[in-house]
């Protein structure tokens, strides 16, 4: 089963009290940054603390993903201090094209190959906030096997498109649209934009329940409060949980049989329905819903 990415979490990469802390935020993913969250003047003693903190908290089971700088302004050097420091995935700001991603995974390489890391295993995330990198996501997700997600910047995106953002998201919906089927055609993740009034909890809940309905894998967030909104609306139903149980039961009669051919309460089972079935089990489980003996 994939990882789940339910809720992205935004940390300052010059805040060492928020990147101490963040393991304790519950988010599936931390995402440390070192780009717009980071002043000029911090870029290097920002590098520094996240290289540090990467090496010496324990972050468990949390997926650590550093937002870089572009290449020519010290990605190279981002690249290299958490690289080295064992980032679970390495993101890049403002996708435009195949070629931002090939080359820094050309970056990625070299440095594992000078420190003696696997090659391989640094993932990538690319971020895409314009209409040129929307209209080449396909490109942009097929372009490297380190890919593990794209997401939509939507602050950048809606000034490039000369609008802003609205409550009823019209002026996303075709740049959501595109980087979830780029996504679902390369196999990765589609992570939504941040929601940046932290006070508008039911405006925020509102976006989340249209994401989680367009397919889109989690959400990116600001505030510690919006992780739990996000994580109940992703929550399978007491209804969904047990149809998926019985999907999984189903599969494992067929496999103590031998048979190739699932049923589940006289109906044939196809693997779109294993799949989101496995996909409903693993949302239970992280939510606490159930647990591995219940199945």
């Amino acid at each position: 089963m994939e990882r789940l990415r339910r809720t992205m979490m935004f940390v300052p990469g010059a805040n060492a009290a928020m990147l101490r802390d963040a393991p304790l935020y519950g988010a599936d993913s931390i995402m440390f940054d070192l780009e717009d969250a980071v002043s000029l003047k911090e870029k290097d003693t920002a590098r520094m603390l996240v290289h540090q903190a990467l090496k010496t908290i324990d972050y468990s089971s949390v997926e650590t993903v550093v937002r870089i700088n572009a290449l020519e302004a010290g990605g190279d050097q981002d690249v290299e201090a958490v690289v080295t420091a064992g980032v679970n995935v390495v993101r890049l700001p403002k996708t435009e094209r195949a070629q931002d991603i090939i080359d820094v995974a050309k970056v990625i390489t070299a440095v594992e190959e000078k420190y003696g890391i696997e090659v391989g295993t640094t993932k990538m995330m690319a971020a895409i906030e314009s209409a040129e990198g929307v209209m080449n996501a396909r490109e942009i997700a097929m372009a490297s096997d380190r890919l593990i997600g794209i997401a939509l910047g939507a602050e950048d995106y809606v000034t490039n498109m000369k609008t802003k953002r609205h409550p009823d998201g019209q002026e996303l919906f075709f740049a959501r649209n595109m980087i979830l089927h780029a996504a679902r055609i390369a196999g990765i993740a589609a992570i939504d934009t941040v929601y940046s009034d932290v006070d508008n909890s039911e405006g925020f809940q509102d976006e989340v329940r249209l994401i989680k309905q367009l397919g889109f894998d989690g959400k990116s967030v600001i505030n510690p409060r919006q992780i739990p909104l996000v994580n109940e609306i992703y929550q399978p139903t007491a209804k969904e949980i047990q149809n998926a149980k019985e999907v999984i039961w189903g599969i494992r009669e067929a496999e103590a049989k031998g048979s190739g051919v699932i049923s589940v309460n006289g109906k044939m089972v196809d693997k779109p329905i294993v799949e989101r079935a496995e996909r409903v089990i693993a949302l239970a489980k992280a939510a606490k819903l159930i647990k591995e003996e219940d199945i």
